[in-house]
């Protein structure tokens, strides 16, 4: 099977023969927009699959067109899809072959979208997002012509547990209400310049994009969470975000966070231990996550490994190394060399 890939920078077009696998298929990370066209139905259920994860692609059209361009960065991609209507479902086959997984939020440009994942469905409209969950079953379709932006990333790389943004999955959040009135412009923005997220700045510029979703999904998390949860919700929710002010502060400790809140220790700990947590793993989880991203900054690759481990707060570089491992299956210099 073969299709054309046209690069967007110098117009050259070739033809491509895609090995199957589970990964995006322009598929090392490029300072350069590529553009993948299908001028046929059989052509694009094969792109489709190795453009994101394996897919069931149906259409009941004879004729048809679709082209995707994409930059890939890291393991994150950023693909838009223009195409005539047609319908993709992710099955549980096809999740046990997969050893990825991956989050995928898409924003509808132009165009009507159905999504339906975990017993909910969303009517998505120019303007509206939503995100699945690749490790679970889904159904997207179009029914006409459409655009839309696929913003695709590993589970890892929010700051955020996958089973609370699995609350979010087939949800219609719209471009025109709360944080989505900021969020969606800019999508819409990264959509029409693609080619403008090269380098060390076009790196940073898209992980800044997962944080203002991770923002996003946070404050949608929060006006459902459950009222009853009273004056410990609301103060867990302030501890957060007083660690994550001072998570760089290596005094940062149980006795310090009660103290700036005028509770007593039993008193927090009580309080994560209502959340299934403890405040020092929760400490430690921000900290490693922030020492994760900034390893993967290319802006920040002059820094040594302790340097940044340092302005999170881990002092002992030994120490850190040990717990990152233990965390993410690899010392931090070969993560960094990934």
């Amino acid at each position: 099977m073969t299709m054309t890939v046209v690069n967007s920078v110098t117009g050259a077009a070739g033809t491509s023969t895609m090995p199957p696998e589970d990964t995006v298929p322009l598929t090392a990370p490029t300072d350069r927009v590529q553009c993948a066209i299908a001028d046929s139905f059989s052509q694009w259920r094969t792109l489709v699959s190795q453009s994101f994860v394996p897919l069931e692609v149906r259409s009941a059209s004879r004729s048809f067109h679709g082209t995707l361009r994409s930059r890939v960065l890291d393991e994150l991609s950023i693909v838009e899809v223009t195409a005539n209507g047609h319908q993709v479902i992710r099955t549980p086959s096809l999740i046990a072959a997969s050893t990825r997984q991956y989050f995928k939020l898409n924003l509808q440009l132009t165009g009507t979208g159905l999504l339906v994942q975990d017993n909910r469905e969303a009517t998505l409209r120019p303007g509206d997002l939503a995100v699945y969950d690749t490790n679970r079953p889904y159904t997207l379709e179009f029914e006409k012509d459409f655009r839309t932006l696929v913003l695709m990333f590993p589970h890892d790389v929010l700051d955020l547990p996958a089973d609370s943004v699995g609350q979010l999955t087939a949800v219609r959040l719209p471009g025109d209400a709360g944080l989505g009135r900021l969020i969606s412009p800019f999508m819409v923005q990264l959509a029409e310049n693609l080619d403008v997220l090269s380098g060390a700045s076009g790196h940073r510029l898209a992980y800044n994009a997962v944080d203002l979703i991770a923002t996003m999904f946070e404050s949608e998390l929060n006006l459902r969470r459950d009222p009853v949860a009273g004056a410990h919700g609301d103060l867990l929710g302030r501890i957060r975000s007083y660690v994550d002010a001072h998570l760089g502060d290596p005094e940062l400790c149980p006795a310090s966070i009660a103290s700036a809140h005028f509770i007593s220790t039993r008193h927090l700990h009580n309080v994560f231990h209502e959340a299934d947590n403890t405040v020092a793993s929760w400490i430690r989880t921000r900290r490693l996550e922030h020492c994760r991203r900034d390893l993967r900054d290319p802006i920040l690759g002059d820094r040594s490994v302790g340097t940044i481990a340092a302005r999170w707060g881990f002092v002992d570089a030994a120490h850190f190394s040990r717990i990152f491992r233990t965390a993410f299956g690899e010392t931090p210099s070969t993560y960094r060399r990934v």
